[in-house]
């Protein structure tokens, strides 16, 4: 990173950011450096060796991911030195990585209330004691204020104008439909444009709306125009759909843009007071918005969205929003009239529906039609149209007249900052240095689309040389997956079907990753490692694990886990199951330690249920909490999408490398790196070390 790069990062932290981090380093640079385990001016009683000895091999352990090993190390070298608080504090990490987030939380307060770690401790335990009560789920009265934006203009030039629509990407980046410069941008994390898209050869006609199909290309609505564009993932075009005209197929100034599950495309034709339906080749099928029942039909639709089975209209001139069935029928009025004062874009965040009116971004709930207001530009002359969640947790919202993207975050996020933890030092070739390390928010959500300038290094407080971003874990394509199969007596009724799940996951992975597959009987066993082709031609009957009345899940779960945690970066379990939990299934872990485990070490856990209907609540459980989802082994479109859903999931893990210039004293020193990360006007900073290789 250059210095100009370094000086101007720092500048633009905020005045309690950089308080925080300038009391910790204070408070850090007064403590006694453990009162000897790295000394090297005076002779260490016995104790102190032994206490350096075990607390190397934890420390190691913990790298090696062998979290168990290293809390019994650290315990021993605590045992020496029971006022240490370094000790403590990787004796916190090595609890936190082992799921147990209530003995991590006591070491860390204990070497807190010790006089370690200052403000930086303080704000780790208040995260980690806050995602146990409050979970990673979307809270529809949680506020929203500006974190940073995207401006049009910069330094006196334009970059683009009138932005109408954001589409978010997985990696981090935004496609942006410039309404006012006739393009498609996409955008980083950090703001720069890394690529346009001008459509066609005549270029786009006032591009209003974008959405990315279930196929992976996008579509693109021109108001002026009178007709839809597709495009290819990277922006290149393919075709129109629509022309100008009333009648099927045609539109006069298309405006917003939905899909349903069937892959059928929802446009609000502005012109025709209606809403136009298309299927996935383009095809016009119908259009809907008459006078029909007690609906007195559309006076001006602009933002749609579809959840589940039901179409959302918003409507500028009544200020209303109305649902319909997937046919066009009409079924209620949601949101009352005189609701909104110009309601635009309406996209979906969960349940609920995210609508832009005016200067304000209210949510809508799907079911009840309560709205409650998120976020608001101010006072100042506004025209929101586009709302839209992205992956790191923010909401980008477009504003036409003062030509920005807002990216808005919760608030508490914004003072509380980032949460950055060094996974993994390697040193076997010091003095390069390669570290992992993995961002997150207050909420779990991994932060992605970080580049290289939103990283400084440092050893013991001084900048690291040779600082280089290797990779993203994001990027990845290869995942790790774990199959475990429920041998219970209720599923091993299924094992026709449990046979062809196997397969056909296997099959999904195409060759790539390793798969395993533990089978949960009344002790769980690791069946099978290896190249998923080979599972591809699974046989039940290989099993050798007995059918049992009891299935400790806990223990199976805890099975699975345990290999993945060095295995790809991408990595997950899925439970094959009749959705049924046996007596004593979760005896030596509870729920709440074996989501933390799976949460901590960044495995998801879906499963593919045997049986319709809802399986029960302590499944349901472990699965809505890792991120992961629920697949009925026979639902029409197949299981085709597990595998898929669970590469796409973000990663927030990031590798960099570095040149140490620290003394290794003969690979007996503890060396101190220091990792801050930098975004817009967040920031989070970790401290941790490491041993060099004996000598």
């Amino acid at each position: 990173m250059k210095k100009t790069g370094i000086a101007s990062a720092i500048r633009n932290i905020s005045a309690m950011t950089a308080a925080v981090f300038i009391s910790a380093a204070v408070i850090l640079s007064a403590q006694d450096n453990t009162a000897g385990l790295a000394s090297k001016n005076r002779i260490r009683t016995a104790d102190e060796g032994l206490a350096s000895q075990e607390f190397r091999r934890g420390v190691q352990a913990y790298y090696r991911g062998a979290f168990n090993e290293a809390v019994m190390q650290l315990e021993k070298s605590l045992s020496y030195k029971s006022s240490d608080n370094l000790i403590l504090d990787w004796l916190g990490k090595a609890y936190y990585r082992s799921g147990m987030e209530g003995e991590a939380l006591s070491a860390w307060q204990k070497a807190y209330d010790g006089g370690y770690g200052g403000l930086l401790m303080q704000n780790r335990i208040e995260i980690v004691q806050e995602r146990r009560i409050t979970g990673s789920s979307y809270e529809n009265s949680m506020r929203y204020t500006e974190s940073g934006s995207f401006p049009g203009v910069r330094g006196g030039t334009l970059i683009f104008s009138e932005p109408v629509s954001v589409l978010p990407n997985s990696d981090g980046s935004v496609w942006v439909a410039a309404y006012g410069t006739n393009e498609l941008l996409k955008i980083n994390v950090n703001g720069t444009v890394i690529s346009r898209a001008e459509g066609p050869v005549n270029g786009f006609d006032r591009p209003l709306d974008v959405i990315r199909l279930q196929n992976g290309n996008l579509l693109v609505s021109e108001s002026a125009g009178d007709r839809l564009s597709l495009l290819k993932p990277n922006g290149s075009f393919i075709k129109y759909i629509g022309a100008k005209g009333r009648g099927l197929g045609q539109c006069i100034g298309p405006q917003y843009l939905a899909e349903d599950g069937n892959g059928n495309v929802y446009v609000t034709d502005y012109g025709n007071s209606r809403v136009d339906v298309f299927d996935g080749d383009g095809n016009g099928l119908f259009s809907f918005g008459k006078k029909q029942g007690g609906f007195d039909g559309f006076k001006g639709p602009t933002g749609i969205a579809v959840i589940g089975g039901s179409v959302y209209v918003a409507d500028c001139v009544t200020g209303a929003v109305y649902q319909f069935d997937l046919a066009g029928n009409y079924e209620r009025q949601l949101v009352q009239d005189k609701t909104f004062v110009h309601p635009e874009s309406m996209k979906v965040w969960g349940s609920y529906l995210v609508v832009c009116d005016s200067n304000k971004v209210i949510s809508v709930d799907s079911d009840t039609g309560a709205t409650n207001e998120c976020a608001r530009s101010g006072n100042a002359p506004s025209r929101l149209t586009s709302a839209v969640p992205d992956v790191n947790g923010n909401v980008l919202v477009t504003d036409m007249r003062t030509n920005e993207v807002y990216v808005m975050a919760k608030l508490q996020e914004l003072i509380g900052g980032l949460f950055v933890q060094i996974e993994r030092v390697n040193a076997d070739s010091f003095p390069a240095v390669t570290i992992e390390l993995r961002v997150e928010n207050r909420h779990r959500q991994p932060v992605v689309g970080l580049r290289e300038e939103n990283f400084y290094i440092t050893e013991d407080k001084r900048p690291a040389a040779q600082q280089k971003l290797l990779g993203v874990s994001s990027n990845n394509t290869v995942e790790d997956v774990t199959l475990v199969i429920d041998r219970s007596t209720e599923s091993a009724a299924y094992s026709s079907q449990m046979e062809s799940v196997v397969r056909e996951l296997a099959s999904d992975m195409n060759g790539t990753g390793t798969l395993r597959i533990v089978a949960a009987g009344a002790v769980p066993v690791t069946e099978y490692k290896g190249s998923p082709r080979a599972a591809e031609q699974f046989s039940y009957r290989s099993i050798k694990t007995a059918v049992s009345d009891t299935v400790p899940i806990d223990l199976a779960v805890r099975l699975a886990a345990n290999d993945l945690i060095n295995a790809e970066k991408k990595r997950a379990i899925i439970f094959i199951t009749a959705g049924k939990v046996t007596q004593n299934a979760f005896t030596r872990y509870g729920l709440a330690e074996l989501t933390a485990y799976l949460n901590n070490n960044s495995i998801a856990l879906s499963v593919a249920q045997l049986t319709q209907g809802a399986g029960d609540e302590e499944i349901d459980y472990l699965c809505r909490n890792t991120e992961g989802k629920q697949y009925y082994v026979f639902r029409p479109e197949g299981l085709s999408a597990v595998i898929r859903d669970l590469k796409n999931l973000p990663s927030g893990l990031y590798q960099l490398s570095y040149v140490s210039s620290l003394q290794t004293n003969l690979g007996e020193a503890y060396l101190p790196v220091e990792a801050e990360i930098y975004l817009m006007n967040r920031s989070g900073r970790d401290e941790t070390g490491y041993f060099a290789p004996l000598q």
